[in-house]
């Protein structure tokens, strides 16, 4: 394998920015913002990033894992009303493009992960998609996907999935239950979204406003735990910033500086078994979208540093 020190391999497509669709209230600017944050952090001198732009991802590989008549409801861009209802907004042209495109982002990270050690895809994360329908602003679950396709390209033969969103990977957990190869991970606010919980291969409910340090004892307690007995060969990172304190849909406490302690700890696991890890940019919502994208910017950022900071130094 091939890296490249303290540089962010990011992947965007201009279809990430969808036009906001005229019902629902999910806002799509947040992922042009993460952006032109990383694209100035760049310019200034203050990080190194190369852009990869995704292609889409192909029919087949999503009804591997989705409903095929889901999955054509959405390529068509006539998914029913009352799953359109589920998922928060209306499924429109644009949108189909913007999913399909961030499914191929997920992939597209994954297969930069194993070059550079660390890649990260600057949306989806898409962890509330079910077999049949659409979620909780999920319209396919890309992490499921991307998790099958690896293992059936002869990639991987076990992936772990580290979903460190304050909302459960309800259906990151329903896509891949009873699959040996497959283990996920969920660490989220046991009081917050979904209502009903599904089950994951290891569920870690924290009570609201956990901080800092209860976060990370929980984080350092499971994942190497998890890494240990499961011995994963590649790792999927659903890396939502919504656990901040200042959250518009968090119910956890983490500080700027906890959310950069939990992803350097993410990479650092991974990456000194010699684990390559691709994450998804996950949740963050708030009123101030320059806000929010500065976090995700940051998550980014800091995974990279990490990823760097931890290789030899004859390969860097």
């Amino acid at each position: 394998m091939r890296f490249d020190r303290a540089m962010l391999h990011v992947v965007h497509h201009a279809d990430y920015m969808a036009p906001r669709p005229e019902r629902g209230t999910f806002r799509f600017d947040k992922y042009y913002l993460v952006m032109e944050e990383l694209r100035g952090q760049a310019a200034s001198g203050g990080a190194a990033i190369t852009e990869h732009a995704p292609e889409p991802m192909p029919r087949e590989w999503l009804e591997a894992v989705h409903c095929p008549d889901y999955v054509d409801e959405v390529l068509r861009a006539a998914v029913p009303r009352e799953k359109e209802r589920r998922i928060g907004f209306p499924v429109t042209p644009a949108i189909t493009s913007r999913v399909r495109h961030t499914n191929g982002g997920t992939w597209l990270a994954a297969q930069l992960a194993m070059d550079h050690g660390y890649a990260a895809n600057s949306a989806a994360g898409s962890h509330h998609a079910l077999h049949d329908t659409g979620a909780g602003y999920c319209v396919f679950n890309d992490l499921a996907v991307a998790a099958n396709r690896l293992i059936a390209e002869g990639d991987a033969r076990r992936i772990l999935i580290v979903d460190l969103d304050v909302h459960q990977g309800d259906g990151t957990a329903s896509l891949t239950a009873g699959r040996e190869d497959i283990f996920t991970l969920s660490l989220h606010a046991e009081k917050n979204f979904p209502v009903r919980k599904a089950r994951s291969s290891r569920d870690v409910g924290l009570p609201d406003r956990v901080d800092d340090d209860g976060y990370m004892e929980a984080l350092s307690r499971h994942l190497p735990e998890v890494m240990a007995d499961f011995g994963p060969d590649f790792v999927l990172y659903q890396a939502g910033v919504d656990p901040h304190v200042e959250d518009k849909l968090g119910r956890l406490a983490l500080s700027d500086a906890g959310l950069a302690a939990r992803d350097r700890f993410v990479i650092a696991e991974a990456r000194r078994r010699g684990l390559a890890i691709a994450s998804a940019l996950g949740g963050g919502y708030g009123d101030d979208p320059r806000i929010v994208a500065a976090r995700h910017a940051r998550s980014m950022l800091a995974m990279a540093d990490e990823n760097a900071r931890t290789l030899p130094s004859d390969l860097c």
